[in-house]
């Protein structure tokens, strides 16, 4: 099965990771400026294109920067306003931001891998279906949110190997947005 054959259509959501995914990740660190804050390449022209694509586009992200104290939702708020702006410049679509600010040992349920922020994002919009959704990420943690969610689950990574290791999480392996974008496009 290829991603083309799932029929995407606006009334699909596409559910994104932010670091790893949208910008470079910052190893064993923090995007605590919208200066730190480095588009992938491809990035910007694979939103515009799943822009047309899905019905909606919402960003799900564990910043646990801001429950240590690193940061603040202030910083992080303007790290996103940077973002989105950047994005609908280059013609592209983010309809919503959702950003979980708990450490790892709270065990917060809106904390991928578990669910709650994609609950929030259903309960803001009535009209995602998890069945119709697709959950792209470069984590475990976000596979398992998706797969608990029942979503499709596409990793985001250079290489399957960790796909191969996973393979009831993970259905397909893409290595970045812009060949999600032309696979799900069948472009």
């Amino acid at each position: 099965m290829n991603l083309s054959d799932l029929n995407i259509d606006r009334s699909w959501t596409l559910f994104l990771d932010r670091d790893g995914v949208i910008n470079r990740r910052i190893l064993n660190g923090y995007v605590m400026t919208p200066d730190d804050f480095e588009f992938l390449p491809g990035v910007l022209e694979a939103l515009k294109k799943l822009r047309d694509l899905f019905g909606r586009i919402i960003v799900v992200s564990n910043q646990q920067g801001v429950g240590r104290g690193v940061m603040t939702t202030a910083a992080l708020d303007a790290i996103h306003a940077k973002m989105m702006e950047e994005v609908v410049k280059h013609g592209g679509r983010i309809d919503k931001v959702y950003h979980s600010p708990y450490r790892e040992e709270e065990q917060s349920i809106y904390r991928k891998p578990a669910v709650g922020m994609g609950l929030k994002a259903r309960k803001e919009y009535p009209g995602i279906v998890f069945k119709r959704s697709l959950m792209a990420g470069d984590s475990v943690m976000d596979m398992l949110f998706g797969r608990r969610l029942g979503m499709v689950t596409v990793l985001i990574a250079p290489d399957d190997r960790v796909a191969r290791k996973y393979p009831l999480l993970v259905d397909f392996c893409i290595p970045d947005l812009l060949a999600l974008a032309q696979a799900v496009s069948g472009k």
